[in-house]
């Protein structure tokens, strides 16, 4: 559920220990903004395009996609592909919000159009500032182009 016109932000990450870290992280954000967490790729595809057990969504983008690139089923670098390649999808803002530093990883992120590619810190307080930096900067400051699909709500 949406507060108000707020687009969501869609957080995608497998590891309970890194997504309990991210959701503190942006609560501490205090953005109004509802965080839609899930936990593989498919899953992912399937809410961003409003199909599996998502097809009943209403139909509308997300503020920004948080997403691991190590993931089940489909891998991070797969949803971005998917992402980038969808017409209604691909000005969606992606943040890589990974703990690779793998160059083959950064180099395909950047090749599929990520926006940004952030490696998670190991201090928590790192970490929380740069999701805190993260969420506003993308949930809040930045405009869509024009003609992307809005969230409805």
């Amino acid at each position: 559920m949406t507060r108000g016109l707020l687009k969501p932000i869609v957080l995608v990450e497998d590891n309970p220990n890194d997504l309990e870290l991210t959701l503190v992280a942006l609560e501490k954000a205090r953005l109004a903004n509802d965080v839609v967490v899930l936990r593989d790729g498919a899953e992912a595809i399937d809410y961003l395009s409003c199909s599996g057990s998502y097809s009943s969504r209403e139909r509308g983008n997300p503020a920004v996609v948080l997403l691991d690139i190590k993931l089940p089923k489909l891998t991070g670098l797969d949803v971005l592909e998917y992402i980038k390649r969808d017409a209604e999808l691909k000005s969606v803002p992606v943040v890589m919000l990974t703990s690779s530093r793998q160059e083959p990883d950064l180099q395909r992120s950047y090749e599929l159009g990520v926006n940004a590619y952030v490696v998670k810190p190991v201090s928590f307080d790192d970490f929380v500032r740069a999701v805190q930096e993260l969420g506003g900067f993308w949930a809040v400051l930045n405009e869509p182009p024009p003609g992307s699909v809005r969230f409805n709500r």
